[in-house]
């Protein structure tokens, strides 16, 4: 069985998030949506509140789990016996960064990080945009996918 495994902290899941986890279904048995718990980061939404989000985003994809785990994500990634870690690009910066963590990931563990491009015109998007425009009182509703949509309503 190939099971990726996408870390993030989803805060909160973005229609970005979204078209790289769609197109990685056609690559992948599973994947593993996991969220990354860190007590230094100060979240937006709880981590409940982001797990919602994604369980009611894919709770169509029976191909899709939905977890949280601390720790390096390698170490997550064996626990769940997944081979491939699964992580989207929207720019060369992101390619730097991302491709420092690849080379670290595979240095530790035997394991094969997938990257994917954002789709043309979700790439300016980012979680901490999303957060941005909300706190701003911005209309962040064509960023999000709908789970997400019906927090409109929520006092940040």
């Amino acid at each position: 069985m190939k099971r990726a495994v996408f870390p993030g902290s989803f805060d909160p899941v973005t229609i970005g998030h979204y078209d790289i986890i769609m197109r990685g279904l056609t690559l992948f048995d599973e994947i593993i949506l996991a969220i990354g718990i860190n007590a230094d980061k100060k979240y937006m939404f709880s981590l409940e509140e982001r797990r919602q989000f994604l369980e009611k985003t894919f709770e169509k994809q029976p191909k899709i789990k939905v977890d949280t785990y601390q720790g390096l994500t390698v170490d997550y990634c064996k626990t769940q016996k997944a081979n491939f870690i699964l992580r989207g690009l929207r720019n060369p910066a992101d390619f730097e960064f991302e491709k420092a963590i690849a080379h670290t990931n595979r240095k530790l563990e035997k394991i094969e990080t997938v990257f994917l491009l954002t789709s043309s015109g979700k790439s300016y998007i980012s979680s901490s945009i999303v957060r941005d425009v909300i706190r701003n009182n911005g209309d962040y509703t064509s960023l999000v996918p709908n789970a997400v949509r019906a927090k409109k309503d929520r006092k940040v």
